[in-house]
């Protein structure tokens, strides 16, 4: 297992996994808002079919990311750990606090989100998940999930956005969809593989490249 990544400020504790796009989003919304030297980062093997009771512990649903608070309060579930880190800084808040933006930054979180839950869906079909046991009918409904959210970002995603919540989600689960190989969303979309490419470059990105694989 990794090494815990800390600094002599960290304060607080991420329960991660280096191969999860849903806790990659947690520590480059914390990059993003200038808290990483508050964040210490400690690897956790987790998956559905294989029990990790640290995580249990802190988690009643045993995933990951879970936050751990100075005071040892846990926080789960990534909007919620996104906004109690964007209440910690003093820059422009990711989740903005204003209509019509906050509405745009979480709808398109919610996007990105369920873009992954379905990819999720998708590899237990055509990968995971024994042959003999695999619904073909089921891989080809979430397939078509992420092909009709890839068409409508492209003709939706506007690159001069400034950086909220939904950007972080998105980029994070578009490079897990690549990192697995699942489907295919550069092809025939420039304005989405643009966007893709320049958000992957920033250094919130490159600090936290996926790595490893499932261990069920």
């Amino acid at each position: 297992m990794p090494k815990p990544q800390s600094t002599p400020q960290a304060d607080h504790t991420l329960l991660y996994q280096t191969h999860s796009p849903f806790a990659r989003k947690a520590l480059v919304f914390a990059i993003e808002a200038g808290l990483r030297d508050r964040i210490e980062v400690v690897h956790h093997e987790t998956s559905p079919t294989n029990r990790n009771d640290a995580i249990f512990a802190a988690n009643p649903l045993g995933k990951v990311p879970v936050l751990v608070l100075p005071d040892g309060l846990t926080l789960y579930d990534l909007l919620v750990i996104c906004d109690y880190l964007d209440r910690l800084h003093k820059g422009r808040k990711l989740i903005p606090h204003k209509l019509p933006r906050r509405l745009h930054a979480l709808r398109l979180h919610a996007l990105a989100q369920g873009m992954c839950d379905a990819g999720v869906l998708y590899r237990w079909e055509t990968e995971r998940r024994p042959e003999e046991l695999r619904y073909p009918p089921l891989a080809a409904g979430q397939k078509s999930k992420l092909v009709e959210t890839f068409d409508y970002l492209e003709g939706n995603l506007d690159p001069k956005t400034p950086v909220t919540i939904g950007h972080i989600a998105l980029a994070t689960g578009l490079e897990w969809i690549a990192f697995r190989d699942l489907v295919d969303f550069k092809t025939g979309r420039p304005t989405l593989t643009k966007w893709y490419e320049d958000f992957c470059a920033r250094p919130s990105m490159t600090a936290t490249r996926f790595s490893g694989e499932t261990h069920d």
